[in-house]
């Protein structure tokens, strides 16, 4: 099994949250596509918080329209430091983490 270095980039966001009149979770990921990036997914946040404390549910009534979600993309850090500088000015509010990880990806049996 080979693993190799890799870096996830993730970035929190608010669903709401617009970039050139479009969501910016769907930027993010076209924009990863169109830098050759290795994969990118945009996961729901359910249920969390931000710098004000308040808390913010998809079941929340309260919560309002600012539901969270989180991009995860993944490569190498070759890749993702240029691709960071990018996409620097469309995060606003939101934040990014960056962390080391070891990647692996199985052979595929179907032979596509």
């Amino acid at each position: 099994m080979r693993m190799d270095e890799a870096v996830l980039l993730r970035v929190f966001l608010g669903e709401d949250d617009r970039a050139h009149g479009h969501p910016t979770y769907r930027v993010l990921v076209d924009r990863a596509r169109a830098a050759g990036m290795a994969g990118a997914t945009v996961l729901p946040g359910p249920v969390g918080f931000g710098p004000s404390g308040h808390m913010r549910s998809d079941i929340n009534i309260d919560a309002g329209p600012r539901a969270s979600v989180v991009v995860e993309i993944v490569d190498e850090e070759a890749k993702i430091m240029p691709f960071l500088h990018d996409i620097e000015g469309l995060i606003g509010t939101g934040l990014v983490t960056m962390e080391k990880v070891r990647a692996w990806r199985p052979a595929r049996v179907d032979g596509a």
